[in-house]
């Protein structure tokens, strides 16, 4: 592209091509630490530039991956970036507080189906949040039935999970006894109403540790509830758990242990909404609130088998929440069913002074009777790859098509370099920077080692261009994105679980709604042994559209039912 093209493009505030350009023989990746120059030499005198000083082993671990992310910033400097591109950042705060959501803001026309109460407590358990609500409202279970229930099961079966960090039992049975005050009284909230509920351990509430799943944390404590907290409070909802976390929001692995899947419990629960996610798999809580920077609702959600919905970037306060990277940090409700989800949020959503992030948009999701004239993009080489779960993703297509869903082929945006690695990791080195320079990043999980420590230190060396240029390119990224929804006329989007969309949508802060997809049998286990390894599907909308995705989601669940069996954990 010659200079006046460029500039003239600039000029019209154009969104140029995220993969154009070519290498110069200057930017040509070097492939090893000694052909970089990039060595434990050299990183000791940058360590003058940036004021931080490591230790030679440290150094020597740190050369690699400094010359992998060399590589990155080279890559994304191939892509012409005109002037009146703004990085994709928020970090004004409002001029006046903005109204916030009610923490009521339901249907209006929603009631919960009528429900039999279940003989055993088990099956009980197992009910979905709607069920719950109906037996609750009709009287037929109280609160404080339900809520010794799954108190009683998250003691009994956590020895094996490892998914509880605290038990809010004080709190738990004070809120149902509450609740059930109201009902009796005919005072009925909505349909969170009585319903217990367990929290991530990144949430602060009051008078509990909020622990971040990390051993220098583990007795921190907050005066104050987060507002995601606060609304569910709102609502009815009673809170009995603290739920794991990796540390810092990082897999399974938390210093009281690593957190497994119910379905197979060979295998960590996968992160960082390890804790809410194995808990809702094993019926310990009907729902609960992960989040997700990248991957941590959809990752988990697809190990353990449950339903999960990412919402849209700023569609729910992170007031009172650990912040990893507040660009793109999220949210979002984890429980049995895509209905459920929809509830949860419809309690959570909406504006918060104390988040200014935080926007107020409209929210009345119903489910769709049918699914005729809606139409759904994928990806034709994610569905035809070959893996143990090409069969299942197959059934995906073929359930839609018979749901009435007209499939669009697509093509999706592709993310250079590391932009996202960039992003993440230059914001998460900033929210824990003292850990950093105290050393403390260390002690996460000590005496076992964490990821984090590296990570952290290799962030340091990010340059503030590199950062704001990445964010430039995110700024391309997002407006392609819808562009993709708008163009193609669609009202979803459906992918395997993994893949680069995830890092794509998480960037762009589209949302994402994850349902189970299929199982299949244990490796080296018999046929007909009750272990099984689960996989998912993620539906995708344009931002602010999250009742498009539920509502596609919530049919394909309804005919597929892969979300009514139990693991055997539990």
């Amino acid at each position: 592209m010659n200079r006046r093209r460029f500039l003239a493009r600039a000029a019209a505030g154009a969104t140029l091509p995220l993969a154009s350009g070519t290498l110069s023989a200057a930017d040509a990746p070097a492939t090893s630490p000694e052909a970089s120059g990039i060595t434990a030499e050299t990183i000791a005198a940058a360590e003058k530039l940036a004021a931080v000083d490591f230790s030679p082993e440290q150094r020597a671990l740190l050369a690699k991956d400094l010359v992998s992310r060399a590589a990155g910033y080279r890559e994304v400097r191939r892509n012409p970036l005109p002037n009146s591109v703004a990085p994709a950042l928020s970090l004004h705060l409002p001029a006046a507080p903005r109204p916030g959501s009610t923490g009521a803001a339901i249907p209006a026309a929603w009631s919960p189906p009528e429900t039999t109460r279940p003989a055993s407590a088990e099956d009980l358990a197992f009910l979905p949040v709607t069920a719950l609500a109906s037996l609750l409202r009709a009287r037929k279970v109280t609160s404080r039935e339900l809520t010794e229930l799954f108190l009683e099961r998250l003691r009994r079966l956590n020895p094996v999970l490892e998914a509880v960090v605290t038990l809010t039992e004080e709190r738990a049975l004070r809120q149902a006894d509450a609740a059930d005050a109201e009902l009796r009284a005919g005072k009925w909230r909505g349909p969170l109403h009585g319903v217990p509920w367990g929290a991530k351990d990144l949430l602060a509430v009051r008078g509990y540790p909020t622990t971040w799943g990390a051993r220098p944390f583990r007795e921190q404590t907050f005066d104050t509830d987060a507002e995601v907290v606060r609304r569910l409070d709102a609502a009815g909802a009673v809170l009995v758990a603290k739920l794991s976390l990796g540390a810092l929001a990082y897999g399974a692995d938390w210093f009281g242990g690593r957190t497994k899947c119910p379905w197979n419990i060979e295998l960590p629960s996968s992160g960082s909404s390890a804790g809410s996610c194995a808990a809702v798999s094993a019926g310990l809580v009907p729902f609960a609130i992960g989040s997700e920077t990248l991957g941590s609702i959809v990752s988990p959600s697809t190990r353990n088998a449950v339903t999960g919905l990412r919402p849209t970037y700023g569609r729910v306060s992170r007031a009172g929440a650990m912040a990893l990277a507040w660009s793109m940090d999220k949210i979002g409700p984890i429980a049995r069913t895509v209905e459920d989800c929809a509830l949860v949020f419809a309690a959570i959503h909406g504006a918060d002074p104390a988040d200014p992030t935080a926007t107020e948009a409209p929210f009345a999701w119903r489910p769709a009777p049918s699914l005729h004239g809606t139409r759904v993009g994928f990806v034709e080489a994610q569905f035809a790859a070959e893996s143990e779960w090409r069969d299942a993703q197959r059934a995906t297509l073929e359930t839609l098509r018979g749901l009435g869903t007209e499939l669009v082929p697509v093509e999706i945006p592709k993310v250079p370099g590391r932009v996202v690695s960039t992003i993440l990791s230059a914001e998460a080195a900033a929210a824990f920077s003292d850990l950093t320079l105290t050393g403390e990043i260390d002690d996460l999980l000590a005496p076992r080692p964490s990821n984090w420590a590296k990570s952290m230190r290799e962030s340091r060396f990010i340059p503030a261009v590199e950062y704001i240029q990445a964010n430039r390119v995110r700024t391309g990224l997002i407006r392609e994105t819808e562009d993709l929804f708008a163009r193609q006329r669609l009202d979803a989007w459906v992918t395997p679980a993994f893949g680069d969309h995830l890092s794509l949508t998480n960037m762009t802060g589209h949302p994402a709604v994850c349902v189970p997809a299929g199982f299949a049998p244990v490796k080296d286990q018999p046929a007909d042994s009750p272990r099984r390894n689960a996989t998912a599907v993620t539906f995708h909308s344009a931002l602010f559209a999250d009742d498009r995705a539920l509502t596609v989601a919530h049919a394909f669940q309804q005919a597929t039912r892969w979300h009514d069996r139990r693991p055997p954990s539990a």
